[in-house]
């Protein structure tokens, strides 16, 4: 009866270790944001821009995060059984990279660079079955010294289309092509400024 009770205890912690994610004994899926779309520019740049996203260790794993905002919006959660291809921010650097025809930071000279700092990136649930992607943080433009030339905060939102792992990609990705439609009206506001025109002109 010994080996029994262990089976039955390893199951039972088993059980315990999987409580409170979302998601149950599927197989893993893995995400990312989908075949890149078409550029967002109209004419190439002048000038290369290198483009840096930056976000806190606890969203730059590839845990795919949820919130329970109606019962602690505090608490970040994770899909046991779903995850991202790779880090968010290297999913979103790359992303924008396709759309905006930024170059990664450091491969080679550039005159400025965009720093996109991520502060939130996850699915919030507001009932059990309403939930939206979040994305939230601030953009910076810095110049060849890396002195602050312009910024804009960021603070988007896209419904989505279920309550699971699935339904938060999709709604996250919705946040992330937002935030490159946003960073091209960004620019051409940027190009009528003087400070900028070293930048984008």
């Amino acid at each position: 009866m010994r080996w029994l009770a262990a089976v039955l205890l390893s199951l039972c912690l088993s059980a315990c270790f999987t409580a409170g994610k979302r998601g149950g004994e599927s197989p893993l899926a893995i995400y990312d944001f989908g075949p890149a779309p078409s550029s967002l520019l109209s004419t190439p740049r002048k000038q290369p821009i290198a483009l840096e996203v930056r976000a806190p260790l606890w969203f730059d794993s590839l845990g795919i995060d949820y919130r329970l905002a109606y019962v602690d919006q505090a608490r970040l959660r994770e899909y046991a059984r779903a995850r991202w291809a790779g880090p968010p921010a290297q999913l979103i650097q790359q992303r924008l990279s396709q759309q905006l025809g930024y170059v990664m930071a450091g491969q080679s000279q550039t005159r400025c660079l965009v720093r996109v700092e991520i502060t939130e990136f996850s699915q919030v649930f507001t009932t059990p079955e309403v939930s939206n992607g979040v994305l939230q943080g601030r953009v910076l433009l810095l110049d060849r010294s890396r002195r602050q030339v312009a910024e804009f905060p960021l603070a988007l939102e896209k419904p989505a289309p279920s309550s699971d792992a699935r339904g938060g990609v999709g709604a996250l990705t919705a946040t992330v092509e937002q935030l490159a439609v946003d960073l091209v009206g960004w620019e051409k506001m940027l190009l009528e400024r003087e400070a900028s025109l070293a930048c984008f002109g």
